[in-house]
């Protein structure tokens, strides 16, 4: 696949389950001026997860359609099929996205 080609909710969920069988929860966090996707500990197959799978799937699309109009998919992409680490209780695993820098200035204001 073209690393610049844009992220699927569909192939997005892929990865994650490729990478650690289950279908983990992922947030973009902004902290001291940089944006982050963190992958977090809870995730759809538990019985306490907050989201329906329907919800989960709406949630997938809105934030691949982040990822790619920040022009950053192929950097989520590289990351989540080559990290080694787990997201684990209390503990949610963290990209730093580099914003190509004329989107890095409409993102942060």
């Amino acid at each position: 696949m073209d690393p610049s080609s844009p992220l699927s909710a569909e192939e997005l969920l892929g990865l994650l389950r490729r990478r650690w069988q289950a279908s983990y929860d992922l947030q973009l966090v902004q902290r001291r001026g940089r944006l982050y996707l963190q992958v977090m500990w809870a995730y759809l197959e538990q019985q306490s997860f907050p989201l329906s799978a329907e919800a989960y799937a709406a949630k997938l699309e809105e934030l691949t359609g982040l990822l790619n109009g920040l022009g950053v998919a192929g950097q989520v992409r590289a990351w989540l099929e080559t990290t080694s680490d787990k997201p684990r209780l209390g503990r949610a695993l963290g990209l730093a996205l580099e914003l190509p820098p004329e989107r890095a200035s409409e993102f942060f204001l």
